[in-house]
């Protein structure tokens, strides 16, 4: 035991060097969390994780959170020592340019990262997302004797995310799903950036997660390893309540000058401070990056024996394939990002003498005729399933009680909604949906953002979305978020035009790739366009598409997405009349235009037709690159008003005379 004792010390303060030495080489970091945490990382990694350095993705791992992101060096330096495919060059090389060890950790650039973060209390409300995905996934799946997924989620967490409002949001939200499946250690240091974390916080953090229904359990050290343990064991054995272990540590542990300092929280600690840490411990001071054989050996061990766990669930698979094979089947698929045969099929098809239909209507059909073909699609809204008609009307709620059901009932949480569709999206077999008003993705942000960066696919859905919102006024009818959220990378923001057009945006969310699609729905009633008539709503799969031609080549091409394409489609019939050719360019996705060929978007958009009006409620911001230089672009320029619709329009210039009239100016 003694010589199991030391070389579990040794291997904890190898960790502490090498998280200052990676943080000085780098001239940037944090290594004083780093530092302190090492004994706590020990403990998961040696003792808790159930994982296979030699499978990252393996299905039943555990996920492993680092909410408190600027301690990445701590995590890359458990992936190196247990046998990821990351080495010790990879940890000298913490921070450079195309390195696999950044600033922050990230989800696919190193092995064994199963989630990026960086904004404090992300990863924290990513967590719930990834305990909700495995509370359903084990409802649909498991059996008697076949316990396929029952893995924990781990995550470290940090005062800074205590403080961020997403977490509060997403662990009121876990205490009342009772998911009894989330681990998280809190590192409370009292140290934040500016100083001492009494300078702006101070609430009972304990009693906070108790109210939320968590279980609480404090440790006075971290580097009481045996206390750690117990606590885990106690957190494993709660089923019914998420656990939070409050962990007091000192920051920079080991450092002479500046532990317990803000000076040691995101800066690195100095080359003759670095020395002193070294002889603290007991380090030969001259030299860095020093890794013991034995501490390289040891860690290797306890991560090589990850490949016998997956061997073991492996077998287990494939006896559950035996005996179940149409699940096991219907699993191999929705977890490889493949879609069932024949659920396209099942797509609604709108006539066009059909009445007006809001396309969130239309949203509600497409969702409702195709949820039994895909039982992968799981969602909800944020109180707005009524407004934003995303319940699925034949299957049941997800709760406490009934891990199986599919509609998810997020609250008024829209911050911790976006998170934790990230976890649920990053977890293989499950597609999320999440719902709001369109203004409303103001609150969710950070995960959209992140869900861009991390190239995964959850699907948003936005409703109520221009001035046609009426009424509700200036605080509810978005402007600027279309402009806004367009200028994200990886994104795919799609406002359909009427019902077909609705139809065929979910069947390109459903099927997308690489970035989370953003769906923009109306609250008013459209035309629904005749597919007889004009151009087929397919033509939505290539972001813009001929609607309607004019009698011979065009004079003017208008543009619109969403409810103004109705518009735009009334002027082209004046213009018409009035011997102006005109066509008339439905233009729901700015983004899938972009991924067409160049003949393709010559056929559309014409080069010698510069004769160009664009028409949306909403930031004319970005339109000139289809308009050029010799179009125009009738949009918002101000907030919104308080009134009905159809007033609105008329004050802002939503109308066929005034389209006709902008147009009549361009010639």
């Amino acid at each position: 035991m003694e010589n199991n004792q030391d070389i579990e010390k040794l291997a904890i303060d190898t960790v502490r060097i090498l998280s200052a030495d990676a943080v000085q080489k780098a001239n940037s970091g944090h290594p004083g969390t780093a530092m302190a945490l090492a004994p706590m990382g020990h403990v998961l990694w040696s003792k808790f994780l159930n994982y296979n350095p030699k499978n990252p993705d393996w299905v039943n791992r555990d996920r492993f959170i680092l909410s408190a992101g600027h301690a990445c060096i701590l995590q890359y330096n458990f992936l190196y020592l247990t046998g990821y495919d990351l080495s010790l060059d990879d940890i000298k090389q913490f921070r450079q340019l195309h390195s696999k060890t950044a600033g922050h950790p990230e989800y696919g650039l190193a092995p064994g990262i199963d989630v990026t973060t960086g904004p404090l209390g992300q990863g924290f409300a990513n967590g719930v997302g990834f305990a909700i995905a495995q509370k359903h996934l084990a409802a649909r799946y498991n059996k008697p004797g076949f316990e396929l997924f029952n893995y924990n989620i781990y995550a470290i967490t940090s005062d800074g995310d205590m403080m961020e409002g997403v977490t509060s949001e997403a662990a009121s939200l876990a205490g009342h799903l009772q998911l009894g499946n989330l681990i998280y250690l809190y590192d409370d240091n009292h140290i934040s950036i500016e100083g001492s974390t009494d300078i702006a916080f101070n609430e009972d953090v304990s009693a906070r997660f108790r109210s939320y229904g968590w279980q609480v359990q404090e440790i006075a050290d971290v580097n009481d390893t045996h206390a750690l343990e117990l606590a885990l064991i106690n957190a494993k054995s709660e089923t019914q309540k998420p656990s939070l272990i409050r962990v007091r540590s000192l920051i920079a542990y080991g450092s002479p000058n500046k532990s317990g300092t803000a000076g040691s929280h995101g800066s690195p600690l100095g080359a003759d401070e670095i020395k002193l840490v070294k002889k603290f411990f007991g380090f030969d001071p001259e030299k860095s990056f020093e890794v013991p054989a034995e501490v390289l050996k040891y860690y290797n061990g306890v991560g090589a024996k990850g490949e016998g766990k997956e061997e073991k669930w492996n077998k287990l698979f494939a006896d559950y394939k035996a005996k179940y094979p149409e699940l096991a089947a219907e699993y191999e698929l929705a977890s490889s990002g493949g879609l069932p045969e024949g659920w396209k099929d099942k797509l609604p098809v709108f006539k066009g003498s059909d009445p007006k239909m809001a396309t969130r209507q239309a949203s509600g059909k497409v969702l409702n005729a195709v949820a039994a073909s895909l039982p992968n699609l799981i969602g909800g809204a944020a109180d707005l399933s009524p407004s934003t008609e995303t319940n699925l009307k034949e299957f049941d709620s997800f709760t406490s009680e009934n891990r199986n059901g599919r509609n998810f009932h997020f609250g008024i949480r829209e911050h911790a909604m976006g998170s934790a569709m990230n976890g649920m999206a990053l977890t293989k077999g499950v597609i999320p949906f999440g719902a709001t008003f369109l203004m409303f993705s103001e609150y969710m942000r950070p995960p959209i953002r992140l869900a861009a960066i991390m190239k995964i696919s959850p699907i948003f859905v936005y409703t109520h979305d221009s001035i046609g919102l009426g009424e509700d006024g200036t605080t509810h009818q978005p402007v600027e978020q279309l402009a806004s959220l367009r200028s994200i990378p990886n994104i795919t923001v799609i406002r359909p035009a009427d019902a077909n057009e609705t139809t065929h945006a979910w069947r390109v969310a459903l099927e997308h790739k690489g970035g989370p699609v953003v769906l923009v729905f109306t609250r008013q009633g459209l035309p629904i366009l005749d597919q007889d008539k004009y151009g087929k709503a397919d033509g939505l799969e290539k972001g813009a598409y001929i609607l309607s031609e004019g009698s011979k080549g065009p004079d003017l091409i208008l543009i619109a997405t969403g409810s103004e394409v109705a518009l735009i489609m009334e002027a082209q019939a004046k213009l018409e009349a009035e011997g102006i050719s005109t066509r008339v360019v439905s233009m729901p996705s700015w983004e899938l235009f972009e991924k067409q060929d160049a003949a393709y978007k010559e056929k559309v958009f014409p080069k010698a037709s510069r004769k160009r009006l664009a028409v949306e409620m909403a930031s004319p911001m970005g339109w000139h690159k289809y308009t050029t230089d010799e179009g125009d672009m009738l949009g918002m320029t101000t907030f919104g008003e308080s009134a009905p619709a159809e007033d609105l329009y008329k004050f802002f210039g939503f109308t066929v005379d005034n389209v006709v009239k902008k147009a009549k100016a361009l010639l």
